[in-house]
Parts: C-alpha cells; sequence; structure tokens
C-alpha cells in the first residue's frame, strides 16, 4: 500500500481556487457504485508480465468498501482486461507492438486473452456484483466495455475508482467518468500503482481537475452523512 498523500501545496492551490479541499460532502450510496479495475493475475500475481506488486495490499481495503456500500444499498462492479488476437494480430495493435515487446508481449498477450480472466483471490464476492469486461485502458472510452450502459440502467451517478495501476487503467477511467458527468472519487487507499510518486501523482491531478480523493473508510462516512 502507498504511504504518501497529496502535498500541502496543491492543498493550498485547489482550496484558494475553489475555497475547499472536498467536491462532495456527501456520497448517496444507492446511486453509488465501487469500480475494481484490474485486480486480476496478469497484474496482480507475483512474477506475472504486469506485475504492480501493491496491488495484493489493497484488497483488505477494497474488501472494506466493498461490504460497507452493499450494506448500504450500492453496487460493486469487477473490471477485467482482456484483448482478443485474430493469428498474429490482436483488437489492440498499438498497445501489443509499441507498449510491450518480445518475451513480455508474449507472456502479456497470454494472460489477457479472453477466457483468463478472473477477480483477483482474496476480493470477497456477492452474488449482486457485476463484472465487467474492457479492452482498453479506460473502461468508460467508447467501445472498450458495456459499462458505461450497465451504470445508466442502473441509475447510477456516482463512481468510487479502485484497483491498479493508479495512474493508467484507475486513471483513465476516472477521467472518462467525470468527462461523461459522473461523480467520481479516486479511492487513495485502494488504488495502487508501481510507485508512490507514481500514485500521488495521480491523486493530486484528479482532486484539482476530475474528481474528490477519499479514503475508502472516508467514503463510507460520506455516505451515512447522506443518510
Amino acid at each position: 500500500m502507498h504511504h504518501v498523500s497529496i502535498r500541502q501545496e496543491i492543498i493550498d492551490r485547489v482550496v484558494a481556487r475553489r475555497g475547499r479541499l472536498r467536491w462532495f460532502d456527501t456520497l448517496h450510496a444507492k446511486r453509488t457504485a465501487l469500480i475494481v479495475i484490474d485486480m486480476q493475475d496478469t497484474f496482480c500475481a507475483p512474477g506475472s508480465p504486469a506485475e504492480v506488486a501493491a496491488s495484493r495490499d489493497i484488497v483488505p481495503p477494497i474488501n472494506l468498501v466493498a461490504k460497507g456500500l452493499r450494506e448500504r444499498g450500492g453496487k460493486v462492479v469487477f473490471v477485467l482486461h482482456a484483448n482478443s488476437q485474430f493469428g498474429e494480430r490482436s483488437d489492440w495493435e498499438l498497445f501489443f507492438n509499441h507498449v510491450v515487446d518480445g518475451a513480455v508481449r508474449q507472456k502479456t498477450i497470454e494472460s489477457l486473452s479472453p477466457g483468463h480472466q478472473q477477480v483477483w483471490r482474496g476480493l470477497d464476492r456477492s452474488n449482486d456484483d457485476i463484472t465487467v469486461f474492457k479492452n482498453r485502458y479506460s473502461a468508460l472510452i467508447s467501445n472498450a466495455s458495456n459499462l458505461e450502459r450497465i451504470l445508466r440502467n442502473l441509475d447510477i451517478d456516482t463512481v468510487l475508482i479502485a484497483g491498479t495501476k493508479t495512474n493508467v487503467c484507475c486513471e483513465s477511467t476516472a477521467r472518462d467518468a467525470m468527462m461523461l458527468d459522473f461523480k467520481v472519487v479516486m479511492l487513495s487507499d485502494c488504488c495502487a500503482a508501481l510507485s508512490d510518486d507514481e500514485h500521488r501523482a495521480t491523486l493530486e491531478t484528479i482532486i484539482q481537475q476530475f474528481g474528490d480523493v477519499m479514503t475508502g473508510p472516508e467514503a463510507l462516512e460520506a455516505m451515512d452523512r447522506a443518510s
């Protein structure tokens, strides 16, 4: 888990501009979904091709928020990443040809092939939880998944972002959620990156432009204030 916080200079900047740090004083649980991103073998398993070691440390905080949200009437959505292969080609050629190479590329292709995705062991599941598959960093960019349609149909207007990497798929999804007029809360203790610096950079970007930053317990407290 990352033990960093938003720098005071960023807090001062935000308060000077909008008069307060928090975006949201209250959250309405029944209109809230916890979006747990990419918590699967590819990113969580030791020795995996895209391992984020800190992702294993955020399992207990995610479970705490998921349990609390379910009890308050909200939804939990697990978003897993998968990319299809068509012979020598894939549905995301730009990524596989320029971001990963050699043995890492092949291991990543195999790991992300449809049918290999399962929610990371240790994460608590409920029969009412939803699983969504995406094929791009953001789960909300056009044609990447059906997450937006699911959220709209469930009358969800607030998303809590958890999972890995903080600064890649979590941040990408958070940015697009705000662009689509969802209220966004990045859960600082429920996201994991490859370094403290990358994790904090995303928190500071989100709090300034895209949504709130809270810990899991703080988000649950905001729901209780609304009720």
